[in-house]
């Protein structure tokens, strides 16, 4: 039953929708009707600039953190990692927005946070470095956490080396089509890095 209760309120969080709100209410537009039409931190970056995307590249991530924390605050007895993962569907496929929502990378990063802060950074680093040597946010995405399974191994602790596999495999098939894009030299490079 709790694993029910902490999934419910994880996915719920994740569902909230971040760009949404950071793109009506601080410039009364749609994010969906711009960009990608993403609901994500590189689609804020890229329609409303750099101050609307660090907002909500830091809210996203804390849903993450926040979905993994509550259960620990409330002393449950429930595998956190696990729990968190309902935040990223809640993140990708939000009950307030349609189903529509963003690629699951901050909130995923934001999960990593709440359970193993030093792999968090590790995984920060990587991000920049991969993102300031190839431009593509997608690809740094990816990167990221291709390096972070392989870094989780030094951790020993097998659930959350699945947990993170099973994130990167979702990141990449959520990252496909720019993928095809990279390879078509079709796909947009930052321009402020």
């Amino acid at each position: 039953m709790e694993y029910i209760i902490f999934a419910i309120i994880a996915y719920l969080l994740g569902s909230i929708p971040s760009a949404l709100i950071v793109g009506k209410v601080g410039y009364n537009k749609d994010i969906r009707l711009h960009g990608s039409g993403n609901l994500g931190a590189t689609n804020t970056f890229r329609v409303l600039g750099i101050k609307a995307g660090i907002i909500v590249t830091l809210a996203d991530i804390l849903k993450g953190t926040v979905a993994t924390l509550i259960p620990l605050f409330m002393d449950a007895d429930v595998y956190r990692l696990v729990i968190g993962l309902f935040a990223v569907l809640g993140h990708t496929y939000p009950i307030f927005a349609k189903f529509k929502g963003g690629k699951a990378v901050a909130t995923s990063g934001g999960i990593i946070l709440g359970i193993n802060p030093l792999l968090f950074l590790i995984m920060i680093l990587t991000f920049i470095i991969s993102l300031y040597l190839s431009k593509y946010v997608s690809l740094s995405s990816i990167i990221t956490g291709v390096v972070s399974i392989i870094a989780s191994i030094f951790f020993h602790n097998i659930g959350l080396f699945i947990v993170i596999t099973v994130l990167t495999i979702f990141v990449i098939y959520r990252h496909w089509d720019n993928l095809k894009r990279i390879k078509n030299k079709t796909e947009p490079k930052i321009t402020w890095m």
